[in-house]
């Protein structure tokens, strides 16, 4: 039986700075989803990687005295070591500075563009914020910053090359409104269609090689470099070979993991861009929050940053996957503390999971005189999850099955039942293990997003033995 494809994508992160942990976040819902398809058994492609023709990566190698692409394999190390250590399986890191994967795909999108009549050149005059890699209009200022970065935008007076945007505004509004591009949760669907009810308008799509020292030149035109977004968001299909002669696009169309930031770039200018070029439309762009602490936006001088590294050394692999994949709301945004994590780390997994664990199979060693040759999964347990990307609320659902079979222990006491009455006894403990929402449904759920948990309770099923504890009590 042919296998059905499962494309799914983070956004390229900036690296101009160390991984955080709202992109330790973004691609751990990536990991899970891709681990949930190949549960599903599905062919999985998953692709992440690094934006790098930026101003912000030269402005940042300038700060610290080194070539942009020294400055970038270090950072870019930095973001691998983190997935590595997070346990995420990616299929590719593409690199938008790669000139053999990336470069190609990108100048051969810009000729289907220009082929198509809809890149042209013209002067702007405006505002451009660095941080976003955006021109901006006053209405889309707070105080004359721009509300994201906090910073006043430049006022740039230059000749570019522009995209006809503005004339793909009813058909992006049509695809959106039908259907055909799916976009979660539905909020913000009729955020990007508000937006797209007031018009779009005609965007930049390069800027003059003199101010950009960085980036991909402009087909035929070596005075001008293709502008981030262009050249970025191509990345999508780049990396599965397109522009290079080798085109395998039996993985495209995807479905992109995105936040909220960034949905106009990816519901809007990217559409127009595959309209444009006669290339499918993604099939879904899947909208997360953002995380916060303690009630603001992350930063050092507010000593709230919460690093996604400390919260390994801090909680181990595992339960970094689990906090933030349980605590941080899939679709809205989220505020989380050192504190609430050491609750929720005690709470739900020392003496929840961890707890639970002992307590049955300590049961079962003393009780139950068996092994178990195969344990298989439930049939069609990841469609849902698959279907609406609430990892959030799939966990909530695993974690009241927990309570359930702690509440059943406490109120049935089963050790005191196995003592008089061992056959009946038996039964009970068989029924924690192996009844609907027992033990062994709870350590199926976990697999995507606690693989090494999962696999530990499985195998102690299997030789009806203890294992050791899963997760030790903090020293704090």
């Amino acid at each position: 039986m042919k296998k059905n494809t499962f494309y799914i994508t983070t956004p390229i992160y900036y690296p101009n700075a160390q991984p955080h942990v709202g992109q330790a976040y973004t691609t751990l819902l990536c990991d899970v989803m891709t681990r949930c398809h190949r549960l599903m058994g599905d062919e999985v492609y998953f692709l992440t990687g690094t934006d790098e023709n930026t101003e912000k990566v030269v402005r940042a190698a300038e700060k610290e005295g080194k070539e942009p692409s020294e400055y970038m394999q270090g950072i870019v190390e930095t973001f691998k070591d983190l997935y590595k250590n997070l346990g995420i399986e990616y299929s590719q890191f593409i690199r938008t500075s790669d000139e053999i994967i990336h470069w190609p795909g990108a100048i051969e999108m810009w000729k289907r563009l220009q082929e198509r009549g809809d890149i042209y050149k013209g002067e702007y005059h405006g505002l451009y914020c660095v941080g976003c890699e955006e021109f901006k209009t006053e209405k889309d200022l707070i105080d004359g910053k721009c509300p994201i970065h906090g910073t006043e935008p430049e006022r740039l007076s230059e000749e570019n090359y522009f995209f006809r945007l503005s004339s793909y505004t009813p058909r992006i509004k049509e695809i959106i409104e039908d259907g055909s591009l799916l976009i979660l949760p539905s909020f913000r669907k009729q955020e990007i269609l508000s937006l797209l009810e007031r018009g779009l308008e005609d965007i930049s799509f390069s800027r003059p090689a003199g101010n950009v020292m960085w980036g991909i030149p402009v087909p035929g035109d070596p005075t001008q470099k293709m502008y981030v977004w262009m050249d970025a968001l191509t990345n999508y299909i780049t990396a599965l070979g397109f522009g290079r002669g080798e085109e395998d696009m039996r993985f495209w169309p995807g479905t992109h993991v995105v936040g909220k930031d960034i949905l106009r770039f990816h519901a809007a200018i990217w559409p127009a861009m595959l309209l444009s070029a006669g290339l499918p439309l993604p099939q879904a762009i899947v909208v997360h929050g953002m995380i916060i602490s303690d009630g603001k936006k992350m930063s050092k001088s507010l000593g709230n940053v919460i690093d996604p590294n400390e919260m390994i050394s801090r909680y181990g692999v595992e339960a970094t996957r689990y906090l933030l994949l349980r605590h941080v709301n899939t679709f809205e945004d989220s505020d989380i503390t050192w504190e609430r994590l050491d609750e929720w780390y005690e709470a739900d997994l020392v003496n929840g999971l961890g707890n639970l664990v002992a307590r049955i199979l300590t049961l079962s060693e003393k009780y139950l005189n068996r092994n178990i040759e195969k344990i298989e999964p439930s049939e069609g347990m990841w469609d849902e999850l698959g279907k609406t990307y609430r990892i959030d609320r799939f966990l909530e659902y695993t974690w009241s099955l927990i309570q359930g079979l702690d509440r059943s222990i406490t109120k049935d006491e089963p050790f005191k039942v196995a003592k008089k009455d061992p056959e009946n006894g038996a039964k009970m403990i068989a029924e924690l293990i192996e009844g609907v929402g027992g033990l062994r449904f709870i350590a199926f759920a976990l697999q995507p997003f606690m693989p090494d948990t999962s696999e530990k309770i499985l195998k102690a099923i299997k030789e009806n033995k203890k294992p050791d504890n899963l997760f030790p009590r903090l020293d704090v």
